[in-house]
């Protein structure tokens, strides 16, 4: 064999063995990737972490979601059911009749002699809203009930607010939005509270108005929780007949008739409303809206 020839040969041994080499140390780094217990271990840390970061993720979102959705659901369901109205209609039903006797019945709030209120001494008024200023669950102010809005606002000026069971209340309204869109809507301050009428104190609304609740006027549609409350905390109570009762849930529709029916047959058998000392004859603050 010829010198050329052999150095040919011993090269392409080389070669081999280098291309050898390579491939072993290139299935090593394979083969440790997969089986080294250390690396593996991390990868499968790193693999379920991840998984239980995106799961957690996913019961964040879920609990969100479900949270929204049952803080709408109590929304809804409080304005149905007021258990604080329950046992105070058990109350009054039994012994305390004449709370639920107004002092003024009037169709809507455009009767009412906003002048002759303030003349006699009155200085701030306080309304329910759903039924009263608005249709239920409506941000829109009743176009008859304008006048009549405007005129009181420019005899009591800002010493008029809205008290609700539907907006402002921190149970069902707890960042306050609904409460936000009626001011924005109707231009009128929602008052924030911690109990739904009739039950609670007026001490706040004092505070707010600067005001003792004997100077103040309550204005709302319904007999066992606006009446009710009005009259437990001293206020002069003006009843409203119901803007519109067809958007009004049925337990709120039954109950309502069932209010109507009791005061009605109260009165009949000569039941009277509380004696208020600023207003001896209610009829006094009561005038056709065409006359004003």
């Amino acid at each position: 064999m010829s010198r050329s020839s052999l150095r040919r040969e011993e090269r392409e041994k080389k070669t081999r063995k280098i291309n050898d080499s390579s491939k072993t140390l290139i299935f090593e780094e394979m083969y440790s990737f997969v089986s080294d217990p250390g690396t593996n271990n991390k990868y499968q840390k790193s693999h379920k972490e991840e998984e239980e970061r995106q799961s957690k993720h996913m019961c964040s979102l879920s609990g969100i979601s479900s949270n929204m959705w049952w803080q709408k659901c109590k929304a809804v369901l409080g304005q149905s059911f007021n258990l604080e109205g329950i046992i105070s209609t058990a109350a009054v039903v039994t012994r305390d009749r004449h709370l639920a006797i107004p002092h003024i019945t009037v169709p809507d709030i455009s009767w009412i002699d906003w002048v002759e209120l303030e003349r006699r001494g009155f200085r701030g008024v306080i309304f329910d809203k759903d039924n009263t200023l608005t249709a239920p669950y409506s941000l829109a102010l009743s176009p008859p009930l304008v006048p009549s809005l405007e005129r009181c606002r420019s005899v009591f000026g800002e010493n008029i607010a809205i008290f609700s069971n539907s907006a402002g209340l921190y149970q069902y309204d707890v960042d306050g939005a609904k409460a936000t869109s009626i001011e924005k809507s109707l231009g009128i301050r929602v008052l924030r509270h911690g109990t739904k009428k009739p039950a609670g104190t007026a001490e706040e609304i004092e505070k707010d108005f600067g005001y003792a609740t004997s100077l103040l006027v309550m204005v709302g549609d319904r007999h066992f929780t606006d009446i009710v409350y009005g009259n437990r905390n001293g206020f002069l109570t003006i009843l409203t007949e119901p803007i519109s009762t067809s958007a009004e849930p049925f337990i709120v529709k039954q109950v309502r008739k069932m209010e109507t029916c009791l005061v009605n047959y109260w009165c009949r058998r000569g039941l009277k409303p509380s004696g208020h000392n600023l207003l001896l004859e209610a009829m006094q603050c009561v005038k056709d809206p065409s006359t004003l």
